[in-house]
């Protein structure tokens, strides 16, 4: 156990710097995040989206994680046996990417080096930054169990991979075939969906004359790649063009190439758009390539894998794609083919990693046959049966994308990854499919195998998450407990590739969805709503967040600062707020540790008479726990952070623990042990709350406190006590809070300091408010800072006095010769219209149709009651400016 960690002694100020470190390793020693201890408890499960080992995180991922460390902790604090399993993702062709620039620097590549050596490097990459990535997670607190962590190339994850494409393979849902892909000619790699980026471009759109076999005039196409019109196989135009049914089937002498192409029909043309008629070339455009399919086209690759153009090009053979764009373009407008060039503004894939505009490219790939796995997928979402999505409007955006679903290229021309477990034999020419290494052909015998050079896309490994990690496909314990996962928190942008990929295989191969909710949240972008980029210059390292202002307030920061599914904008002095609010918690903890002389946890009992501020502050805790509670539960950090905030900041520190100290101070040792016990039991409570967003400061604060047990983070959660509702309470704190709040505003408005005593009347509206004011009478005294009080029923106002109206209570400060009376007369004119704004406000309301037919009861019975209070209020503003007038 750490050193005098209950002791009430408490330094001046917080230090973030020890207290973190300190708590993360006495919590990593005792293993308090270790899931399975308790077997009878019910299980509660969250996978960490893998990080990619390709470098430090960032501030989304801060964001992404401590949404689910929130959760996490709440969940065990709840009693759950919860499970955060943390795992990094090899990332394939970002890893590559980096090791090979490494490799560059060295005048080396990784053909110099061969697979095998390449290989280690990258292993050494993967070591070096995981560690990182380990140091970080502690950094920001992060309670993971790292008895279970998971790597996508280790060997268990490697064996599930192997399973799901033998079997998909088997189904005939894996293929090998020719289609258009995303190319990389930079990295030489085909691409995922996901690894190609859009930018907007200031390019020109080529309009071209191909001229008609028999001479008898032009058919006028437009382009923005005019290099691939080398590899053009037709023009195609829609059947039903009337301008065009004449030239269907004839055939076109193609410039430069000299080879005829046939004019076709097919309904993919528009019409309306541009001539009316495109050129088709099937080897570089997915849409061409589907018309090329449809009508049994040629497909004519005209450049190679680096993006140079091939002995298909013809003259420009040898010429790098933007240089052959050009040359031709200069070349067709010497023929006259080109007849017009305008300026076009256009969307064109770049590669994520390389930066290289990506190339629609023919190639011999594997691919994965989604659309059964779709259909599954649809039917259980459709059923009730499926995902939980948060917020509910990313259900559409999911169903929409597996209702159009194509299939999805799985191979990568990469060394880096799960190598396509697939075997061709050079003596039968047989191909293998094998879960196991082959060494023999099992058709022929042959020893002369070769393994298929490609690995796999790294979502293909990463779809299998939520179940591999637990140890599927063997029956393992673990897999038995915790799957189906309970929830999964991911950014909005990845929707598709991979929350839609994991549901379609857990559905696949566990016929179970893989969790039960999945809580979108948006991007971290700078204070002026822009993306994060290196280019900006404007990125956020969370570790330099934590250096200057420690992880609690970073963490209370971000995940308090948006609403689900909405991006977050990240504001320096937001993060000083929560510091700010992590040392009012500190300084709140301090004053009451002077002041619990000795109190132990044994010793705090809540049941006893206690003062009206005591009842009030525990109702509002109790109030504020079940409010807590459910918004955890709904997944609305942004609106706990509030509530959270506004309790602890404004009822406990600004107004409890002030009321307190009268008792405190005091001489009544019984009415102090009462107030000491609720100070206590409060702050524990506190703690608890706080502890998800902020488990440093909590920790070390609760640990100062009386308590029993070994940590905060294994602490009961706090739950809701009939017991504690103290309605009468609230109502009497209430006007008290209210009478001392206009008091002070009165006394803010003609500058008379606090120091200052005054003369105070107040005319309660009835007996209940007199019993109330002569209850506490002592209180009002010391808050209000007066020299003699006087409340009575029967009281009249004095001539020359500030006055103010509170709900059950007029008040009058006599201050003589410091008021002015047309100014009080304006002061309460301007209160007078505030006034008769909300009465009119809330009659508009009330006389609005749609809102009484559809709001609760109790909603238009609170309205009524608001706009009473208005009115009485009104009613006596009126009457003073009157009386002020006579």
């Amino acid at each position: 156990m750490p050193e005098n960690q209950t002791t009430p002694e408490m330094p001046t100020t917080y230090d973030p710097k020890s207290a973190e470190q300190k708590w993360h390793d006495y919590w990593k020693q005792g293993g308090y995040f270790e899931a399975g201890k308790n077997p009878d408890a019910q299980p509660y499960t969250i996978v960490i989206p893998p990080p990619n080992v390709t470098g430090m995180l960032h501030i989304g991922h801060a964001l992404d994680f401590t949404l689910q460390d929130i959760m996490i902790r709440t969940k065990r604090m709840q009693g759950y046996d919860a499970l955060w399993l943390p795992g990094t993702d090899h990332a394939g062709i970002a890893t590559q990417t980096k090791v090979e620039q490494k490799l560059r620097e060295q005048g080396l590549s990784r053909y110099d080096l061969g697979r095998e050596k390449f290989l280690e490097k990258v292993w050494e990459w993967k070591d070096q930054y995981a560690e990182t990535i380990h140091e970080q997670w502690a950094k920001m607190g992060f309670s993971l169990d790292f008895t279970r962590e998971r790597f996508t190339l280790d060997e268990g994850l490697s064996k599930a991979v192997r399973e799901v494409f033998v079997r998909l393979y088997d189904k005939g849902l894996i293929y090998r075939g020719k289609k258009i892909i995303n190319w990389d000619p930079a990295a030489r790699t085909a691409l995922s969906d996901i690894e190609v980026e859009y930018k907007e471009i200031n390019g020109s759109l080529y309009h071209l004359q191909y001229p008609l076999k028999d001479g008898s005039g032009f058919i006028t196409v437009a382009t923005t790649r005019p290099e691939t019109m080398l590899g053009d196989t037709a023009v195609a135009v829609h059947p039903e063009d009337e301008r065009y049914k004449d030239l269907i089937g004839k055939l076109i002498v193609l410039p430069i190439v000299g080879r005829e192409i046939p004019i076709i029909a097919d309904e993919y043309v528009e019409k309306e758009f541009g001539s009316g008629a495109v050129k088709i070339t099937p080897a570089h455009d997915p849409n061409d390539f589907e018309v090329g399919a449809r009508h049994d086209l040629p497909q004519i690759i005209v450049m190679d894998e680096s993006g140079t153009m091939n002995d298909n090009a013809g003259p420009y053979q040898g010429l790098d794609r933007a240089d052959c764009r050009k040359q031709i373009v200069k070349d067709l407008q010497e023929q006259g083919v080109c007849i017009r060039i305008e300026e076009h503004v256009h969307q064109v894939g770049h590669s994520e990693r390389s930066g290289a505009v990506v190339e629609p490219y023919l190639s011999t790939q594997w691919f994965v046959a989604m659309q059964p796995l779709a259909d599954t997928a649809i039917a259980a979402q459709k059923s009730g049966k499926g995902v939980n999505f948060v917020p509910e409007r990313f259900e559409r955006t999911y169903l929409h994308w597996i209702e159009n679903v194509r299939d999805w290229c799985i191979s990568r021309q990469l060394w880096w990854g799960h190598r396509i477990p697939a075997w061709y034999c050079d003596a039968c020419g047989e191909m293998h499919v094998s879960r196991d290494d082959l060494a023999v052909c099992p058709s022929c015998q042959s020893t002369q195998l070769r393994q298929d050079e490609d690995v796999l896309d790294t979502w293909f490994s990463s779809a299998l998450w939520p179940f591999s990690t637990l140890g599927w496909p063997e029956e393992t314990e673990d897999f038995k407990r915790y799957f189906p996962t309970d929830l999964l928190v991911t950014g909005y942008d990845i929707i598709y590739f991979w929350v839609a990929r994991m549901i379609f295989t857990s559905l696949e191969f566990t016929g179970e969805i893989p969790f039960k909710d999945v809580l979108m949240h948006g991007l971290v972008r700078d204070s002026e709503g822009r993306k994060m980029s290196k280019s900006l210059g404007n990125g956020v390292d969370p570790l330099e967040v934590i250096e200057k202002y420690g992880a609690d307030a970073m963490r209370f920061m971000i995940s308090t600062g948006s609403t689900p599914g909405q991006d977050l904008r990240f504001h320096w002095e937001k993060v000083e707020q929560a510091r700010n609010f992590a040392n009012k918690i500190w300084n709140a903890s301090r004053f009451a540790l002077m002041n619990l002389d000795g109190v132990t946890a044994a010793d705090i009992d809540i049941t006893g008479e206690l003062g009206t501020a005591d009842r009030w502050i525990l109702h509002r805790l109790n109030e504020t726990v079940r409010e807590v509670t459910r918004l955890i539960d709904s997944y609305d950090f942004g609106e706990t952070g509030r509530i959270l905030y506004n309790f602890i900041w404004d009822e406990l520190c600004d107004w409890y623990i002030e009321f307190a100290k009268l008792n405190l101070y005091g001489t009544d040792e019984k009415a102090k042990r009462a107030t000491q016990s609720v100070l206590a039991y409060v702050l524990d409570r506190t703690q608890r709350l706080i502890h998800p967003f902020m488990p440093f400061i909590s920790e070390e604060i609760w640990q100062h406190l009386p308590h029993e047990g070994e940590t905060i983070t294994l602490a009961s959660w706090p739950v809701y006590d009939e017991r504690l509702a103290a309605p009468e309470a609230v109502k009497e704190m209430e006007l008290l809070m209210d009478l001392i709040r206009a008091v002070r505003n009165v006394r803010a408005e003609v500058n008379v300091p606090m120091s200052k005593k005054i003369e105070l009347m107040i005319k309660p509206n009835s007996d209940a408010e007199a019993a109330i004011i002569a209850r506490n009478e002592e209180f009002i005294i010391r808050f209000c800072g007066t020299s003699k009080l006087e409340a009575s029923l029967g009281l009249n106002a004095p001539d020359k006095a500030m006055t103010s109206i509170v709900t059950g209570a007029e008040l009058y400060l006599p201050l003589a010769g410091l008021i002015d009376i047309s100014q009080e007369i304006a002061r309460l004119e301007k209160e007078l219209a505030n006034l008769n704004n909300e009465v009119s406000r809330i009659e508009k309301k009330l006389g609005n149709e749609g809102f009484v037919s559809k709001a609760p009861a109790k909603v238009i019975e609170e309205e009524r009651a608001k706009m009473a209070d208005y009115a009485a209020k009104r009613d006596k503003v009126i009457a003073r400016i009157a009386d002020l007038r006579a």
